[in-house]
C-alpha cells in the first residue's frame, strides 16, 4: 500500500481563533485524513504569551513567542496566519511566501489593504494563499463565488457581514435597550473587538466588502473610495419608527454592478430593510449574503459570521484545500492567484460616484417648535429635488423643540447630502440632520 504524505502545520497566533482551529483539527484528525488521503501533523504555534493558561494544551515544546521560527521552519507545509493586524502579518505571510509554504489566514484587514501584493507574491513565488475565514466566519461565500457559482455575474450582492452590529441592532428591536447599554452588554459577552471602531464605524464589514467585490468584479477597492458608516448613531426611536413603516435597520454591505455602464458601486452603512426580506430576518450573530447571478438568480447563505467555533471551521476547510492542493490536484476554477482571470473581471469597471445612486430615504431632524419650520424644510426639500413620502411630527419635553422624521420617494445621494447640509446650517436646526437610506434589493 502506498504511505500516505504528511502535511505539517503551523499557526501563527494562538488566540481563540488559533485554539479553535488546534481543537478541532485534533478532535476529528482521522477523519479528517481519512477523507484527504494525507497524514497532517500540528507542529507548532505562536503566542506573545507562552506562559498564559489556555484552554486548549499543546505539547511540550510546540508553543513558541518566535513567529519568524514557524515560516522559517523548512519541515513546516502550512502556515495560517491568524495574528491580525496589517504589519507584521504580512511581514510573515510574505517570507512564508519565500519559503514555499502555502498560507491560510482568516485576516480580512490584511487582505483589503494588500490583497494584490499578496496574491501576486503567492504567484510569484508558485504556491498558494487561502482565505475563506476572512469573510462572514462559518459561510462558504468565497467558495460559493469561486466554485460553486462561477457561471454567473453578480448585478448584486448584499448582506450582514458583522455579527456585532447585528447583535446589538437585534437587541434594541427586541427589546428596547438603548445603544449604550447594549453596547456594555456586547463587551462583557466577548463580541466586541479590541478596537472597537472596526465593528461599531463599520470597518470590520468594509473589508469584508472589499473582498467580495474583488472576487465578483476583479476590482479592489480603497476604503476611502467607498461610503463606510457605523452604527453609533442609531437609537431606539429610529428602530421603532423603522418598525412601523415596516422595515427593519441592519448594517448591510451593498455591491451592485451596473453591467450597462460597467460600473460597480460597493458600500457599507446601515440602512432600512422590509421586514419581509429573508435578510431582514437574520438576527443576533449570525450573518447573511444574498447573491443575485445572472444564471441561478438569488442564492442566500445564512450562518455564524464570528466566534471561535464558526472561524476554525472555515481555517480547517482552507487548509484541507491546502493539502489538496500540495497533494497536486488543480487549483480552483477562478483560484486567488488567478491574475489573468481576476483582470478580465474588472474589465476596466469603473466605480460609481454617489451622483449615480438613488434610494428612498429615512430622515430625523431636531428643530425648533415655532412657525414656519416645516413650510422652510419643505422648501429646502423641493429645492434638491426631493419627494417626501411620510411625515411625522413629535414635541419634545422642553415643548421648545421637536423631532420631524421624515421618509422620502427616491432622491439621488448628492441631493440628499446637500439638502441635509442646507437644512443644518438654518437657524430653526438644533442637531446635525440624521439619515438612513432603505435598501430595496430590485433597485
Amino acid at each position: 500500500m502506498k504511505s500516505k504524505r504528511t502535511i505539517r502545520i503551523g499557526i501563527l497566533g494562538f488566540g481563540t481563533v488559533g485554539q479553535g482551529v488546534w481543537k478541532h483539527l485534533q478532535a476529528d484528525l482521522s477523519a479528517l485524513e481519512y477523507r484527504l488521503g494525507a497524514k497532517l501533523e500540528l507542529v507548532s504555534a505562536s503566542a506573545r504569551d507562552i506562559t498564559k493558561q489556555r484552554d486548549v494544551q499543546v505539547g511540550p515544546g510546540q508553543l513558541t513567542d518566535d513567529n519568524f521560527s514557524i515560516v522559517n521552519d523548512p519541515q513546516i507545509d502550512i502556515v495560517c496566519e491568524l495574528i491580525g493586524g496589517t504589519t507584521l502579518a504580512r511581514e510573515l505571510t510574505l517570507q512564508a511566501f519565500k519559503n514555499g509554504k502555502t498560507v491560510v489566514t482568516a485576516n480580512k484587514a490584511l487582505i483589503c489593504e494588500h490583497g494584490e501584493e499578496l496574491f501576486n507574491a503567492a504567484r510569484d513565488c508558485n504556491t498558494h494563499y487561502f482565505f475563506e475565514a476572512s469573510v462572514a466566519g462559518g459561510i462558504p461565500i468565497i467558495k460559493t463565488l469561486r466554485e460553486g457559482l462561477v457561471a454567473n455575474r453578480f448585478s448584486l450582492i448584499y448582506g450582514i457581514l458583522n455579527g456585532t452590529t447585528n447583535y446589538m441592532l437585534t437587541r434594541m428591536e427586541r427589546e428596547g435597550i438603548s445603544y449604550g447599554d447594549v453596547l456594555d452588554q456586547a463587551r462583557a459577552l466577548g463580541y466586541v473587538e479590541a478596537d472597537e471602531s472596526l465593528d461599531l464605524d463599520g470597518y470590520d464589514a468594509a473589508h469584508k466588502a472589499v473582498i467580495l467585490a474583488y472576487l465578483a468584479h476583479g476590482r479592489w477597492v480603497k476604503l476611502e473610495e467607498m461610503v463606510v458608516e457605523g452604527i453609533r448613531d442609531i437609537t431606539t426611536g429610529d428602530i421603532a419608527y423603522a418598525k412601523s413603516l415596516g422595515y427593519k435597520i441592519k448594517l448591510l454591505a451593498v455591491i451592485r454592478r451596473d453591467f450597462d455602464k460597467n460600473a460597480v458601486s460597493v458600500r457599507l452603512h446601515p440602512a432600512l430593510i422590509a421586514k419581509n426580506e429573508i435578510i431582514a430576518q437574520v438576527d443576533e450573530v449570525f450573518n447573511g449574503i444574498s447573491l443575485t447571478g445572472d444564471v441561478v438568480g438569488e442564492t442566500i447563505l445564512v450562518g455564524r459570521g464570528a466566534g471561535q467555533d464558526a472561524t476554525a471551521s472555515a481555517v480547517i476547510s482552507d487548509i484541507a484545500d491546502a493539502v489538496v492542493a500540495l497533494l497536486g490536484a488543480p487549483p480552483p476554477v477562478i483560484s486567488e492567484e488567478d491574475e489573468e482571470t481576476y483582470k478580465a473581471l474588472a474589465d476596466e469597471v469603473q466605480l460609481a460616484g454617489p451622483e449615480s445612486v438613488s434610494s428612498p430615504y429615512y430622515i430625523r431632524l431636531r428643530v425648533k417648535d415655532q412657525p414656519g419650520v416645516l413650510a422652510n424644510i419643505a422648501k429646502v426639500f423641493a429645492d434638491h429635488s426631493i419627494s417626501v413620502a411620510t411625515m411625522i411630527q413629535e414635541e419634545e419635553s422642553d415643548s421648545a423643540s421637536a423631532r420631524l422624521i421624515f421618509t422620502t420617494h427616491s432622491a439621488s445621494e448628492s441631493n440628499i447630502e446637500t439638502a441635509l447640509k442646507v437644512i443644518s446650517e438654518l437657524d430653526i436646526s438644533i442637531d446635525t440632520p440624521f439619515r438612513l437610506r432603505v435598501f430595496k434589493p430590485g433597485k
